[in-house]
């Protein structure tokens, strides 16, 4: 039987009957004369057949039945009509699959959640907290977004942002952000400069290429404290502009601190891991489960999220939301002041070696250490060789 003749059967419902006569072949007669359509037609016998008819005609091949004194008895019944009337007192699960159609339609009229590509220097939430501002969020209709009037407003507030697009597929809103290109900060070789410390120092090195040293070798200077003047006095002119420029190599010193505990939590065994389910719908969630998923110090909690859609990709307004909390067993371990003290100077080292300017170097250093409590504090003095000299213009200077 070709596919459309099935599918309209199964539309219109059909039945399964046997038929049972002295005569059969006076039914099959009667039903030609009546056009009652039927198929798969089965001998079971000389005096009974079994056949599939229209759910519809089924009162036609009674009436025939009775002319010729045979019996029918009805099997088996298919096909949409049937299937739907066994749904009709079951008003949940009818109001469930309305809903499912309503979600699916429906909801895919407005924005259920968004997708931000693009954006490197500004952060996903600070974009979607200037379009929700704009009132482009959750439950915001797709067909209501005007792109040029909410660029007008949304990038005077993304300074950092050059070009910026919603659009709407399915339920879904894809922002495309394009980020501005800026430049780095440069100061030109015509600007007026002077060379001032950047930090404290006693100096032993100064190397003027342009503008007047006014510090020396052996001089200690401050933080801020000019070294290589762009203004210089000139027998011609008073005074010449320049671009003071140079490095300025000097002795520094750092004292950083750190606590480091003395006891210390360790996990043992797998951990208990337990599992909590929720469905988010736009901004409201369902969960289900009782009180909530509150973690303690010795758990941890990872949140996954599975948008739900249909085959081909069609995005449903629903995300379900899978709480996975881990329970760990913990043992309290105590260690030696001597291994905290290790840690504590690894530390402090590396944090000094972040600190210092390019090219800069650890000459001398000096570690004491003091129990405060459950912790050792951990201390760091240390002598340093670093390029000091910072260019700025006159301009950024106090008073320029």
């Amino acid at each position: 039987m070709p596919m459309y003749k099935r599918v309209a059967n199964y539309l219109r419902g059909s039945v399964l009957c046997r038929v049972e006569s002295p005569c059969p072949e006076r039914v099959l007669n009667l039903c030609a004369v009546r056009k009652i359509p039927f198929w798969d037609l089965r001998w079971e016998s000389e005096l009974s057949f079994t056949m599939r008819l229209a759910a519809g005609v089924l009162p036609d091949l009674w009436q025939a039945a009775e002319q010729t004194g045979a019996q029918v008895e009805l099997l088996e019944k298919q096909g949409a009509p049937f299937f739907l009337r066994q749904f009709r007192r079951r008003y949940a699960l009818l109001l469930g699959f309305a809903l499912f159609w309503l979600l699916l339609f429906g909801g895919n009229f407005f924005i259920w959640g968004f997708e931000v590509t693009g954006n490197d220097v500004v952060s996903t939430q600070t974009i979607l907290r200037e379009l929700e501002a704009y009132g482009i969020t959750v439950g915001t209709s797709g067909f209501s977004i005007d792109q040029e009037d909410m660029r007008n407003h949304v990038l005077l507030k993304l300074p950092d942002v050059s070009w910026l697009a919603v659009n709407v597929r399915g339920c879904v809103a894809h922002v495309q952000v394009v980020e501005r290109q800026r430049p780095p900060q440069t100061i030109r070789d015509e600007e007026i400069c002077n060379v001032v410390a950047a930090r404290a120092g006693l100096i032993t090195k100064i190397q003027a290429l342009d503008g007047e040293a006014k510090v020396s070798v052996g001089s200690t200077v401050t933080e801020g404290q000019l070294l290589i003047s762009g203004v210089v006095d000139s027998p011609q002119s008073g005074v010449r502009l320049l671009h003071g420029l140079g490095e300025v190599w000097a002795r520094t010193w750092h004292e950083l601190s750190v606590a480091v505990p003395l006891t210390e939590q360790q996990r043992t065994g797998e951990g208990e891991v337990n599992r909590y389910y929720a469905v988010d719908i736009g901004k409201q969630r369902i969960k289900f489960y009782g009180k909530g998923s509150v973690t303690g110090g010795n758990c941890d909690k990872i949140i996954r999220y599975k948008p739900i859609s249909l085959p081909g990709g069609f995005r449903l307004p629903l995300t379900v939301v899978v709480e996975e909390v881990t329970h760990w067993e913990t043992t309290t371990w105590e260690r030696t002041p001597e291994d905290a003290q290790r840690e504590g100077e690894e530390l402090l080292l590396r944090q000094l070696e972040e600190k210092l300017t390019d090219g800069g170097s650890i000459t001398d250093t000096q570690f004491t250490a003091k129990q405060q409590g459950d912790f050792l504090l951990v201390t760091l003095q240390a002598e340093c060789l670093e390029q000091i000299g910072e260019t700025v213009t006159i301009a950024e200077m106090p008073g320029g």
